[in-house]
């Protein structure tokens, strides 16, 4: 897709800080980081959703998403990195790797209810509401 930022980047069309790459994925830091070190892993072929991504390249992510979060804990000293897929600012599926420095790096609104410096568990739902929920989507798969 030539109008694609990602597609740009695997191309070689647009300058990145690339960290790893081979002949089906790329991976580099992300411009406006949340914390120091974090990192894109991106396919080259263009996939808008992870979910549409074949299973052996979303596994090839992954694999390089482990590596690179093993180096980042040596790094930086930290005992958790995250990895996750959100797809909100570039159509092109795309891994997150971040090294967690505080618990709330890559925390959603829902945790943060009693501010940074605590954790706020989001309500239960009720049991026959998870059931139902497990039962779509069980019967959905």
């Amino acid at each position: 897709m030539t109008d694609c930022l990602f597609c740009k980047i695997a191309a070689g069309d647009l300058p990145v800080h690339r960290i790893h790459e081979d002949a089906h994925i790329m991976a580099f830091l992300d411009l406006h980081p949340i914390r120091r070190g974090h990192a894109l892993v991106i396919p080259k072929a263009h996939h808008v959703w992870f979910e549409d991504l074949p299973e052996d390249l979303a596994t090839r992510i992954t694999s390089c998403a482990q590596r690179i979060a093993r180096a980042m804990k040596r790094l930086y000293q930290v005992e958790r990195v995250s990895m996750f897929y959100t797809g909100i600012h570039v159509p092109h599926a795309h891994a997150h790797v971040v090294p967690m420095f505080h618990i709330h790096d890559v925390s959603s609104a829902a945790y943060l209810q009693s501010g940074l410096e605590h954790f706020t568990t989001p309500p239960q739902l009720a049991a026959a509401v998870m059931e139902q929920t497990a039962l779509e989507l069980r019967n959905s798969l």
